[in-house]
């Protein structure tokens, strides 16, 4: 069976994710990517996972400098979120006008987040389109808030709202 990928596209989103920022560096250069594909893989020791689009300039940063930092975006933030997305100046030469820091690995991290995980790469697979980069978290915090949500391509408002269940015939 052929997928097609606009159906493919339409189905996973479906599932709701949250929104991160994923940043690197190229030199002195700060440079970040919006990324959902993001999750934990192990507890022991700590590793996560990050894909990104083999055409993106992250891609080749990520591989050069060995690192990276997952910053969670919190209900709020969309307007950073469509920045680090876009393929624009702001992006690439300002970042996003976004103020950050350095914890452990020299991954640029994100000022007033819900969080971050702040990981040193240990391994890199295919993943189609993608490359998928597994690190290994070398810091991290958590802050409280509300998550940034994003479903059926666009952010959701507010909490969502839970939907009875359909009881089947």
């Amino acid at each position: 069976m052929t997928i097609d990928t606009s159906e493919f596209r339409k189905v996973m989103g479906r599932f709701a994710t949250g929104v991160t920022v994923v940043t690197t560096c190229n030199g002195q250069q700060r440079q970040g990517i919006t990324v959902n594909a993001f999750c934990s893989v192990s507890l022991d020791p700590p590793l996560v996972l990050i894909c990104i689009e083999k055409t993106s300039l992250v891609r080749e940063a990520l591989r050069r400098s060995g690192f990276f930092a997952v910053n969670f975006l919190h209900a709020g933030q969309e307007d950073l979120s469509n920045c680090f997305a876009g393929n624009t100046d702001e992006r690439h030469l300002r970042f996003c006008d976004a103020r950050s820091h350095t914890v452990a690995t020299g991954a640029p991290v994100l000022e007033d987040t819900l969080g971050y995980v702040d990981c040193r790469i240990v391994a890199e697979y295919p993943g189609g389109d993608h490359t998928i980069f597994l690190g290994q978290v070398e810091a991290l915090e958590a802050r409280e808030g509300d998550p940034l949500l994003y479903f059926r391509s666009q952010y959701l408002e507010g909490q969502p709202q839970p939907q009875p269940l359909k009881s089947l015939p």
